[in-house]
C-alpha cells in the first residue's frame, strides 16, 4: 500500500485513536499526545482495515503472528484472520498460575514469527518480547506496528536483530490527531 493510499486510513486511525493529551512513558518522559489502541480495537471496521493494510507488510515466510500483551492482542487476532496465519500471544511476564506460560496460542518453536504491537516508541517492550519469543525457540527477527514514534525504537530493535515495519509514522498523523481530541 502506497503512502497516498494510506492517507484515508491514516486519517481514520488518527480520528479514532490519536489523543492530544499528556501521556507518561514508563521512563517518566511525558508526551503531548498518544495512540489509544483500545479505540482502534473497539472499532471493528477500522481494526479490519488496519489488519488488511498490515497484512501487506508481513514478511514472506512468516508462520505465526504474535501479539504483545495487551496492545498487540487485538491486532494479532485481526492480522491472523487477514492472513490465515496462526496467532500467538505474549505476556510481559509468565502467568503465575495455571500453565505458567508466557507465550500462549500457536506453537512458536522453530517457526518464523512476526511480532505485532500497536505503537513502537523506545522499542524496549518489543525488544524484550522478541527475547521472550527467542527463548521459546521462535525465529523472531521481524516486528510490525501500527504507529512508529521516533523515540529510538527502530534503532534499539536493530541492535537486537529485529527489523521493524510500521504501517504509519507519527508524521503521518499529527494534523488529524489534533482534530481528534
Amino acid at each position: 500500500m502506497t503512502p497516498t493510499a494510506l492517507g484515508p486510513l491514516a486519517a481514520r486511525v488518527a480520528r479514532a485513536a490519536c489523543v492530544a493529551a499528556p501521556f507518561t512513558l514508563p521512563d517518566g518522559r511525558v508526551l503531548d499526545s498518544y495512540f489509544d489502541e483500545y479505540r482502534l480495537g473497539a472499532d471493528p471496521q477500522l481494526l479490519h482495515d488496519v489488519a488488511a493494510a498490515l497484512a501487506l507488510l508481513v514478511p514472506e515466510g512468516t508462520e505465526v503472528v504474535a501479539g504483545v500483551e495487551l496492545g498487540g492482542i487485538a491486532l494479532a487476532v485481526a492480522l491472523s484472520a487477514a492472513t490465515s496465519l496462526p496467532a500467538a500471544f505474549v505476556r510481559r511476564r509468565p502467568k503465575n498460575y495455571g500453565s505458567h506460560r508466557q507465550v500462549e496460542g500457536a506453537d512458536v518453536a522453530g517457526r518464523q514469527v512476526v511480532l505485532v504491537d500497536d505503537v513502537v516508541r523506545s522499542g524496549t517492550q518489543a525488544a524484550a518480547v522478541s527475547t521472550v519469543l527467542r527463548t521459546s525457540a521462535a525465529l523472531a527477527v521481524h516486528a510490525l506496528c501500527v504507529v512508529e514514534r521516533p523515540l529510538g525504537g527502530r534503532e534499539l530493535l536493530a541492535e537486537h536483530g529485529v527489523v521493524l515495519g510500521a504501517l504509519l509514522h507519527e508524521r503521518d498523523l499529527p494534523a488529524v490527531a489534533k482534530v481528534a481530541s
